[in-house]
């Protein structure tokens, strides 16, 4: 039996139309005489989507008894059991019911597909599992129901619903959405332009790196070698070199005159390691890209033109940016460079960009490797030089000019012979002396045709010759060996400037210069072992690559550091001058790690500063605010006891109400203390259940007069997932804090309401307000905003307010009252199993 095919309407926020798409394609198919069932839609009592539905078949829903509630869930087997052709199951990321079937609503589509039968449905973005934290970042609330990525990816087709965030406001605003009592919560909470806008471009990104994945697996299942310009991908080319950077702001800028351009700087470094690029403007050029989003590719390739043509075929790019050669116009004689060969080779489906830039034809120096001082291809035109070239040479003097002179012949030879030198070094040279001064000896030197020499200054002269060769060999050999050694330590120190620079202004972590040394080396992997004693077993402080070394026996590579420590790395084994330079990197890298350490110890102490600020502070209010309500119940408790003054039953009544006041603020105060004590020792443990919101919260209005306090709680909302005991502590503070600074006469307003998963607690008073500056210092310990006289609190209850909050999970803000006054927002998470009777829309309903 074939699976069903399933089909997913993705947006970024409820309100933007899924269910509404979804329904109208169901309409659509009908029409096509296709056998269409609504499996599951929520309406949510919105006109427009209801008015949707009429004309469809709806299987019957299963309902289920939980916690002494009835709710409806998609019955699988009344589906499977009718067996349509297409399915219409909104909010794919549902939890369901216990008792259900399945634990998630997806499973149940995936049995719905396993069946045969085609499947529509939805999703909100902020609903996909791996966005989870981002959402959270965004919008400071934690998705509990979500998805896994991988069934949304495996979805055959993925839709976005789009709208922008000022046209999706509108629609709340005209209660398209939410009922109107929930519509100023929402727009001022996650409905937010700014919250909407970050939701909509995580919803465009990842349908467009899905569509980039339908393309690429499109192209691998067809073979598909060439470039399809779907889309602008611009590849830099660097090189190290100063020009880089030029390159790739001109990138940047041919990017965006495509639509979602994208720049890939890719720098090839040959496999034998250290090269001639300078680390510190390769550094440079990696942030420049990354600020113009773009990204950094290193690749490893001794063929530097096939490796830059393989990488640019492998991502798709349309375009490749090179900077015009830096060569000399010498230079060229050795091959036509990469520029030219990655323009020849490139075909007629990528374009090739040569940028000129202010180092052209200022020379590029001579290549800086390891093995080899002049590099293999020019040893071997020295030896092709050295060997053939007398030869070639004699053959043209013996046939075209045979009189030329022994001087002249010997000056054509010398010729050649440093031509070797130049190209080879000194045993092509050597090679090329001796091998020139038989031919010299055998064809020009009389008698010819024999090795025998007649006239002793010949001799002389061909020894002269010799001497001359083997000189100028030895000259031109210990040049080369000077610069390889000159641009060789030249890029030692070039590394070690900018890897001790780095370090010493803390800018690199332990995992980054351990990448710096696998890419600087060429190696697979890189780690850096410690252990506590001799016998003690080694232990991986940092790595990275694929299989890093356990033991610095695994490793092909070994650097100790001190009696306790080593940096092993795996891929090749080095040649002994590199182990200067990673010995350097080794004691870096030791130095970077105790730093780290050091650092975590400051970050202790740092905490520790703060307990005994928060202790110094607590002394203080014990000191002074403490001391006021024990004096007032000290000189009540002393004139009732006074034996020369007889008090009326009201004065008694009146000095008796004092003390209890008095007893009540320090009870007061004293919670607050040792709840601070609590949350600044980290002892806060939270007992999560399910608890009634309506139940709670007029248990916390004990310590305000009556009627100072308006509340407006919904019975229908759902269960929130709190510790009963700490949520009580936090509306209490906040709520008493508010009515202190309310007006006479004027009542705060306690109101609640169900947004998606949570729900939000906001008390409005109409007092004199905080400015933005202040919103989060109120929420300091010993803070008090104001002119708030001395005796009225030792500033810690909103501090302990959220601090409560955030430890069960929710979270508390202060915004403007509109019309002045302060608004605490309260957020706490309902349960995740658990429904509201009267459902509220979660962030995976449309209209």
């Amino acid at each position: 039996m074939a699976r069903g095919r399933l089909r997913i309407y993705l947006g970024a926020a409820p309100g933007v139309g899924k269910t509404y798409a979804m329904l109208s394609e169901a309409h659509r198919r009908i029409e096509r005489g296709t056998d269409c069932v609504v499996a599951f839609v929520e309406h949510h009592h919105r006109p427009r989507t209801e008015v949707m539905l009429h004309g469809l078949e709806q299987v019957p829903r299963r309902e289920l008894a939980y916690r002494g509630g009835v709710f409806t869930e998609m019955d699988v087997d009344a589906v499977l059991a009718r067996r349509p052709q297409v399915a219409l199951v909104d909010e794919l990321p549902h939890t369901n019911i216990p008792g259900s079937r399945n634990a998630k609503r997806w499973q149940d589509v995936e049995e719905l597909l396993a069946a045969g039968i085609d499947v529509i449905s939805t999703v909100n973005i902020q609903h996909l599992e791996s966005l989870g934290d981002v959402v959270e970042s965004i919008t400071g609330v934690r998705q509990q129901e979500t998805v896994p990525d991988e069934v949304v990816r495996r979805a055959d087709q993925i839709e976005l619903v789009d709208m922008s965030p000022q046209a999706l406001r509108r629609r709340m605003a005209h209660g398209n959405i939410y009922k109107p009592d929930k519509v100023d919560a929402a727009l001022s909470n996650y409905f937010r332009p700014g919250n909407l806008t970050a939701l909509r471009e995580l919803a465009l990104l990842w349908v467009a790196d899905r569509v980039d994945e339908y393309l690429n697996a499109y192209r691998s299942e067809h073979r598909v070698s060439k470039i399809w310009g779907s889309r602008e991908r611009i590849v830099v080319g660097l090189t190290g070199g100063p020009e880089g950077r030029t390159l790739i702001r001109r990138a940047a800028r041919l990017a965006e005159k495509g639509a979602g351009g994208e720049v890939l700087a890719v720098y090839i470094s040959r496999s034998d390691g250290l090269t001639a690029a300078s680390p510190k403007e390769l550094a440079v050029q990696r942030t420049l890209v990354e600020d113009l989003g773009g990204t950094f590719h290193h690749v490893v390739g001794d063929d530097i033109p096939v490796a830059l043509l393989d990488f640019a075929r492998g991502v798709n790019a349309t375009q490749i940016v090179l900077g015009v050669s830096r060569r000399r116009s010498w230079q060229y004689v050795f091959g036509p460079g990469v520029g030219a060969t990655v323009a020849r080779d490139s075909g007629p489906d990528l374009d090739v960009h040569l940028i000129t830039h202010d180092e052209v034809g200022k020379g590029r120096g001579l290549p800086v490797t390891p093995g080899t001082r002049l590099g293999r291809s020019r040893v071997i035109w020295g030896w092709l030089v050295g060997v053939f070239g007398p030869v070639l040479l004699t053959w043209l003097l013996t046939s075209a000019a045979p009189d030329v002179g022994l001087a002249n012949d010997m000056l054509l030879y010398l010729t050649l012979t440093v031509a070797a030198a130049l190209l080879g070094g000194l045993f092509p040279a050597l090679a090329s002396a001796v091998v020139g001064s038989l031919l010299l000896n055998w064809y020009f030197t009389p008698p010819v045709h024999t090795l025998t020499i007649a006239d002793p200054k010949n001799i002389v002269a061909i020894a002269i010759f010799v001497g001359v060769a083997v000189s100028v060999a030895s000259v031109v050999d210990l040049a080369a060996r000077r610069t390889h050694q000159a641009a060789r330590l030249r890029a030692e120190s070039e590394i070690l400037s900018f890897l001790a620079g780095n370090v010493l202004r803390g800018e690199t972590t332990l995992e980054a210069l351990l990448e710096r040394v696998r890419e600087t080396f060429g190696m697979e992997s890189a780690a850096l072992l410690e252990r506590t004693g001799e016998t003690a077993p080694w232990t991986c402080a940092g790595s990275v690559g694929p299989e890093p070394a356990r033991i610095p026996e695994d490793a092909d590579v070994d650097v100790p550091v001190g009696d306790h420590m080593a940096l092993s790395l795996r891929g090749r084994v080095l040649p002994a001058a590199d182990r200067r330079v990673l010995a350097a990197f080794a004691a870096q890298a030791a130095v970077v790690l105790d730093r780290q350490r050091l650092q975590s110890e400051a970050d202790r102490a740092k905490e520790l500063a703060e307990g005994n600020r928060i202790r110094t502070a607590l002394l203080a209010a014990v000191s002074h605010d403490l001391r006021t309500p024990l004096a007032g119940i000290k000189a009540a408790v002393t004139s009732l006891r006074s034996d020369d003054v007889e008090w009326s039953e009201q004065d008694q009544a009146d000095l008796l109400e004092a003390i209890e006041e008095g007893a009540d603020r320090l009870d007061h105060l004293v919670g607050n203390l040792l709840d601070m004590s609590r949350l600044q020792t980290g002892t806060v443990t939270p007992i999560v259940r399910e608890s009634d919101l309506d139940e709670i919260v007029p248990m916390t209005l004990g310590g305000v007069p009556e009627d100072s306090v308006e509340l407006d709680i919904p019975e229908t909302l759902p269960m929130v997932h709190v510790d009963r005991g700490l949520l009580e502590r936090a509306v209490a503070n906040v709520v008493e804090n508010a009515v202190k600074y309310s007006p006479p006469g004027e009542r705060v307003l306690v109101s609640a309401s169900a947004l998606a998963d949570r729900v939000e607690l906001r008390v409005v008073d109409r007092g004199p307000g905080v400015p933005d500056e202040a919103k989060d210092r109120i929420f300091e310990p010993f803070q008090r905003y104001g002119d708030s006289p001395r005796g009225v609190g030792v500033g810690l209850g909103l501090a302990v307010a959220r601090g409560f909050a955030e430890a069960i999970g929710g979270t508390l803000h202060a915004e403007d009252t509109p019309g002045g006054g302060l608004t605490m927002v309260l957020t706490v998470p309902t349960t995740p199993d658990r429904r509201p009777e009267q459902p509220e829309p979660s962030a995976a309903t449309t209209s």
